[in-house]
């Protein structure tokens, strides 16, 4: 399918994926998304003189599956040519075998693998499924624009080439090039939120309400990402204006806008907004609009804000 490489190549080209002479560390697990993306990879790297090297996780959740996802990597890497860093994680505790944990493990040792290499990216098979899976899972759990705004196509490090390729598009690009890729038996549960999403939800809409469901939310999201682009920028820019945080000053904004500040202000003196959620969001706003005299404090996340007057001080403790 020369059409989907020519569509991966415009998509870098537009969101600067990568420059020329690019060291890229390539996520594999072994299915057929990461296959894929090598696939793609290995075939243009010529072309923009990338060097790759590839990255698997061996979680040990799936007993001879697991390794054989492993063993897959291992052929991948030879019939390639490239380096291989494997990651054989011990034997995970049930409370630790969640999204988010098994995500932090990914993400922990690619970034180790890319310093000790001195490459400069990492590039994951996320594609147009996933985004959508992601955009219900924030949905229904609660999310504002951040959440609904969906993954970058490069976030720092983090490159996704195939962002805007249906899963069925990479499957049909599988099969034509008579490609082998390992199935996770583990997807078609529904142990994991996302699996739930993924097997029951979004077949259902397809089913009974719009067979375009997928397609539909991946255009959405990209508009909801631009608002979002468009409103974080007025925000730097008013953050950037403002040393001290003061009640009267945010009262006086957009409602959005006061949100967007807090946020941001959040995340200059955390570093991250992981697991900020829009509860803590509206705890600073609803002493922000108080009327009460007396100081006010609210501990969250590891942050700890007081109000005395009309000035406010987050602070870590």
């Amino acid at each position: 399918m020369k059409n989907l490489i020519k569509k991966i190549q415009n998509a870098a080209s537009l969101n600067d994926l990568w420059e020329r002479d690019s060291r890229i560390i390539v996520g594999i697990s072994g299915g057929p998304d990461s296959v894929c993306l090598l696939d793609i990879l290995a075939k243009i790297s010529l072309k923009y003189e990338i060097k790759l090297h590839i990255v698997h996780i061996n979680y040990n959740l799936r007993g001879k599956d697991s390794d054989g996802d492993e063993k897959m990597a291992e052929e991948l890497a030879e019939k390639h040519e490239l380096g291989l860093s494997v990651l054989k994680v011990k034997k995970l505790k049930k409370e630790n075998i969640n999204e988010e944990n098994l995500r932090n493990i990914r993400y922990d040792f690619f970034e180790r693998v890319r310093k000790e290499l001195n490459f400069d990216l990492i590039a994951v098979a996320h594609n147009q499924d996933d985004q959508v899976e992601t955009f219900f899972m924030h949905l229904l759990r609660g999310s504002g624009l951040q959440g609904l705004s969906g993954m970058k196509y490069k976030n720092g490090k983090i490159i996704r080439p195939l962002l805007e390729v249906s899963r069925k598009e990479i499957l049909e690009y599988l099969k034509e090039n008579r490609l082998k890729y390992r199935t996770d038996k583990t997807n078609k549960t529904n142990t994991f939120f996302r699996n739930k999403i993924r097997n029951k939800l979004i077949p259902n809409l397809e089913k009974n309400f719009n067979p375009n469901i997928k397609k539909t939310i991946a255009d959405s999201m990209l508009s909801i990402t631009d608002d979002l682009d468009f409103i974080s920028e007025i925000t730097k820019k008013y953050s950037n204006s403002v040393k001290e945080l003061r009640a009267s000053e945010i009262l006086k904004l957009h409602p959005s806008l006061q949100k967007r500040l807090i946020l941001k202000k959040i995340e200059l003196v955390r570093g991250n907004l992981k697991n900020i959620e829009s509860s803590h969001v509206e705890q600073i706003l609803k002493i922000v609009k108080s009327v009460k005299s007396k100081s006010q404090k609210l501990s969250f996340q590891g942050l700890k804000l007081t109000r005395k007057g009309d000035r406010l001080n987050l602070v870590k403790g």
